[in-house]
């Protein structure tokens, strides 16, 4: 029997694609999101109390990453896209229902001007417009395990890239994103298969895009333009 997930809510994140979203919720502690709930969802009752807690687990739709082939075995990227692991030992967005799960930092609870709560998180790993199927409080005493073993995720959990952003081409972004596109740079958003040399990437990042090359592990920045106020092109 099939059974039919129910939204209850979208985030709104500064990824309108998905190249540049880091890997796991919590990478990049800066990077804010806005929940906001649809439906009869669009009630106070529906958070009340949620102010409690500082982090909540959230279980969402990968959204575009939709197949109609079931992959037992993936490629994760951390083991550079060659190396393949049970699709159930990894995170991969190629799963057999299509679900994510993220824990985020519950940063502020307020109410739109109809009334409808809206939820402000950080350290999401989700595009913009995500559909989110429930919303859960993060238990310390029982979600937490200080000694857990994380497999071949833990040996990359450091894994990151120099970054090269120079003062001026910072200064084009807002004060409160320029941190944040540093972090979310750091993590190096190029797929595993998708390193090439000699190569301008662009990731878009809300309304700017970040044009950048990698040379010998270091990333440079090269431009940063807002679309709303120039003309650009998307990289291919």
């Amino acid at each position: 029997m099939t059974e039919n997930l129910m939204i209850v809510a979208r985030i709104r994140t500064p990824f309108k694609e998905k190249f540049g979203i880091p890997r796991q919720s919590g990478l990049v502690p800066s990077l804010r999101g806005e929940i906001h709930f649809e439906g009869q969802f669009r009630s106070p009752d529906a958070v009340r109390g949620i102010e409690e807690y500082s982090h909540l687990w959230l279980l969402w739709g990968f959204s575009e990453s939709r197949t109609d082939k079931v992959h037992l075995t993936v490629a994760p990227p951390r083991l550079g896209g060659k190396e393949r692991r049970g699709v159930f030992a990894t995170r991969s967005p190629f799963r057999p229902n299509g679900i994510g799960l993220s824990s985020v930092r519950l940063e502020e609870v307020r109410y739109d001007e109809s009334g409808s709560p809206v939820l402000t998180v950080s350290g999401a790993d989700l595009l913009d417009g995500t559909p989110i199927y429930d919303i859960k409080p993060y238990l310390p005493y029982t979600d937490c395990h200080p000694d857990a073993r994380g497999g071949f995720g833990e040996a990359h959990k450091r894994d990151g890239i120099a970054v090269v952003f120079s003062e001026e081409l910072r200064q084009k972004l807002p004060g409160e994103l320029q941190d944040t596109v540093f972090e979310v740079l750091s993590q190096d958003p190029r797929a595993a298969y998708n390193k090439k040399p000699d190569y301008v990437y662009g990731m878009s990042f809300g309304s700017y895009d970040i044009r950048f090359t990698v040379e010998e592990n270091v990333l440079t920045v090269k431009e940063v333009t807002d679309k709303r106020e120039s003309e650009w092109k998307k990289v291919k």
